[in-house]
Parts: structure tokens; C-alpha cells; sequence
């Protein structure tokens, strides 16, 4: 370590270190893709998983080798597949292909959005901030708590009889 003599020096090396440690705190994301320049991601929502790949295109979304409306039916869960897309302003823009297991309806939808807005950051890094802040990123880890022996579910008991 060099000798310091005064103040000044060492307020003057304490700066020197304070600007080098703020230039490298701020991560830089790179855009990810494969050899067909398609971005892939996995999405994620209780029993679900799904795989997505996002790719340049009209706004096709396949889920399961189907439409999206074809496979989720009910327009809630359109709507929270789409929610991403939508919060980016990207609607029309990408083509998605989704292959989803697991779960139910509900999970994955859930697991399709997650996959989504992974997939999204991976094309275009810029579009963390906006799903981050709509906590798109965020993998739900809330899953049906297990059965417990003694017990009818998890949590209910059998009923009492008191003859």
C-alpha cells in the first residue's frame, strides 16, 4: 500500500476508488441466441414447464403444435399468456412457439408467460427493465402444499365424532 502523507492524498485515493467501483456495479445483458437466431428460454409455474423459442416474425403464437387460442380457450388465460408481449409493445412482432407439460391449465399459462418474457429478454436485453418492473421475470414459487399423514389434505382433518 503507498505511503500517504496528508489528507488530500487520501481523499484523492478514496475518489480514485470510488469512480472505478461505480463504472463495473451495472451489469451489461448480452442478447442470446442459437444457430437459427432464435432466442430460447424455460418458463416455470407450479407442476408446469414450458419451452420457448421467439423468433422475428408476424405474431404467430403456437403452444403444443396449436394455436394459442386453440389450446388455452378461455380468454383469461390468452390474456395472461399475452401480458408480456403487450407490456413491451412487441405485439405482432415475434413469432413464438411454446411446447408446455405438467400442471394444469392455469400453471401453464403461467409457466408460458414465464418463458416468454425470458425469452424476450434473451432477443432484446433492453426489455429487462419494463418486465422486471411488471414482475413478468419473477418465477411464482408458490406450489399445493403436500398431504400430511393424520390428516384428510394437507392441512384438514377428518371430521370428529364424539360417539
Amino acid at each position: 500500500m503507498a505511503e500517504l502523507n496528508s489528507l488530500e492524498e487520501l481523499g484523492g485515493a478514496v475518489e480514485g476508488a470510488a469512480e472505478a467501483v461505480v463504472e463495473n456495479t451495472a451489469p451489461v445483458y448480452e442478447q442470446k441466441l442459437d444457430a437459427q437466431g432464435r432466442a430460447y428460454a424455460t418458463g416455470k409455474r407450479k407442476d408446469a414447464i414450458a419451452r420457448v423459442w421467439v423468433k422475428p416474425g408476424a405474431g404467430k403464437i403456437t403452444v403444443n403444435g396449436k394455436e394459442f387460442t386453440e389450446y388455452f380457450a378461455r380468454p383469461v388465460l390468452q390474456m395472461v399468456m399475452q401480458q408480456p408481449i403487450v407490456a413491451a409493445a412487441r405485439d405482432g412482432q415475434y413469432d413464438i412457439v411454446a411446447t408446455v407439460k405438467g400442471g394444469g391449465l392455469s400453471g401453464q399459462a403461467g409457466a408460458v408467460r414465464h418463458g416468454i418474457s425470458k425469452a424476450l429478454t434473451h432477443y432484446e436485453p433492453e426489455l429487462r427493465g419494463v418486465l422486471k418492473k411488471g414482475g413478468f421475470l419473477t418465477r411464482d414459487s408458490r406450489v399445493v402444499e403436500r398431504k400430511k399423514y393424520g390428516k384428510a389434505k394437507a392441512r384438514r382433518s377428518f371430521q370428529f365424532s364424539k360417539r
